[in-house]
């Protein structure tokens, strides 16, 4: 890549991400463009020197070759947060900000009926990016986060620094030492199916670590595990949301269903209009 003239630069990047298949290389033209410039955000297109060009073209040739565009700027964004991602965790996807706003309307809700400190526990924490949101957004709830990979954890504990928010680095079924049940459980837990690996897109597959993504044959392996834990963690009329793949909807809400412990099952879709997640209500004990 030659020249540093600001006329076009976002244009040029894109064209080249574009031609080797990116499906958002305006998008992705920009980030790169804020990463080696410096900038939060891209008002105006800089000028770049020498350097900066040089940072842009290996940029732009790692994410031409399949490297996630959160990878090479080091960030992600969820919601109205910003987090630090990398190699070894699961990267916050759009589609979830959607059940991270209904748990903060539910959050919301609990407090206007008078419970001002909400206790959240949220399962298959990854990056911290929802107990982050939520943390951001109701800054009065008392969270835990828990995680179980240790590369994870490093990046959730370097998100969530100078929060009130708990870590725990372990299984989701390991004791918390939480004294009291919590109001909301939410998770958003690995799902895919190990027969669908050939399907998952390789720069998710050869990127995001298989912890975080698949879940047994039939990938309910965990969502099993989260009938229970939430039974276990919640109070009666507590509230528990977890995100699914768009082919277990149906059998998500039927896991939660024949558990016993849940009523109130429902559940909702997301930015596409496809199926996404699950809530139940903790039935009384």
């Amino acid at each position: 890549m030659t020249g540093s003239r600001p006329t076009g630069l976002v244009a040029r990047v894109a064209s080249e991400l574009s031609a080797a298949g990116s499906v958002s290389p305006e998008a992705d033209a920009r980030a790169l463009i804020c990463h080696v410039a410096g900038l939060a955000r891209l008002a105006l297109e800089p000028r770049l020197d020498a350097v900066q060009e040089a940072a842009l073209s290996d940029a732009t040739r790692r994410r031409m070759a399949g490297e996630p565009v959160q990878h090479i700027t080091g960030r992600a964004f969820f919601r109205h947060v910003e987090l630090s991602v990398g190699p070894g965790v699961f990267i916050p996807r759009p589609e979830t900000e959607v059940m991270t706003g209904w748990a903060i309307d539910q959050l919301r809700r609990l407090q206007a009926s008078g419970i001002r400190a909400p206790r959240v526990v949220e399962l298959c924490a990854g990056s911290g990016a929802i107990s982050l949101a939520l943390h951001d957004e109701v800054p009065e709830a008392i969270i835990t986060a828990v995680e179980l990979s240790p590369e994870a954890c490093t990046y959730a504990r370097r998100n969530l620094q100078g929060t009130p928010v708990e870590i725990y680095e372990g299984d989701l079924a390991d004791p918390l030492g939480i004294e009291t049940e919590v109001d909301l459980v939410i998770a958003n837990p690995p799902y895919i199916p190990l027969e669908a690996w050939e399907s998952v897109p390789a720069e998710v597959r050869d990127h995001d670590p298989q912890v975080a993504l698949f879940s047994g044959p039939d990938g309910l392996d965990v969502m099993r595990k989260l009938t229970g834990r939430g039974a276990e963690l919640l109070r009666p009329g507590g509230l528990i949301c977890v995100e699914h793949a768009e082919a277990n909807a149906e059998e998500t809400v039927a896991l939660f269903t024949r558990h016993g412990a849940w009523k109130q099952v429902r559940d909702h879709r997301d930015l596409t209009d496809r199926p996404r997640f699950t809530t139940a209500t903790r039935l009384a004990r």
